[in-house]
């Protein structure tokens, strides 16, 4: 099986996916892929400088962050890249074990049109207070302000809670987030 876990930045995506470690589930996390295509890929980098006047993450995220274009332009360059990378790494997993679980943990699963890799999508979900909190306790780069204008860019919650087959509410203490998964492992398995 393959699961796709999303939902808003901050609301602890990365958290619950690991959390499914337990139950042998093989971890893609999308960022840290990208993180890995940006470091190597020329192309990528030449493509970014030429749309944006610089490859330099730090600043194209604060481009992007205030200008919607910018942002659509930012993902019809990346997006292709990912979700081929995404797609070669499930084949790498699953062809030393076929009926290995994988789980995608991508912020953007829904905005890139990976629907279609995955068998389930998981939202979680954060009471707003406390993701901004986390944020700022975690990151401590990004302003208030900056924080709000990355939520606003992202697929609105509610919309992405249409898509899901479960939901985790991760704005209480992990124990209660453990319980959650729990259901979920019971719930895929029946």
């Amino acid at each position: 099986m393959i699961i796709g876990i999303t939902g808003s930045f901050g609301s602890g995506k990365t958290t619950v996916a690991n959390l499914f470690k337990k139950y042998n589930f093989k971890i893609i996390n999308v960022d840290k892929l990208y993180y890995g295509i940006y470091k190597t890929n020329k192309s990528l980098k030449i493509k970014l400088k030429k749309e944006f006047g610089t490859a330099n993450r730090a600043k194209i995220k604060k481009i992007v962050f205030n200008d919607y274009k910018k942002l659509k332009s930012l993902n019809e360059i990346t997006h292709p890249i990912i979700l081929n990378e995404t797609i070669k790494k499930i084949r790498k997993i699953r062809l030393k074990d076929k009926k290995i679980n994988v789980m995608i943990d991508a912020p953007l699963l829904l905005e890139a049109k990976a629907k279609k890799l995955v068998d389930k999508i998981i939202v979680v979900k954060c009471k707003k207070n406390i993701q901004i909190k986390r944020i700022l306790q975690k990151k401590k780069k990004y302003s208030e302000k900056e924080i709000e204008n990355i939520i606003k860019s992202q697929m609105p919650l509610k919309e992405k809670l249409k898509h899901a087959d479960f939901v985790v509410d991760n704005s209480y203490p992990i124990s209660n987030t453990e319980n959650q998964v729990k259901k979920i492992i019971n719930n895929i398995k029946n």
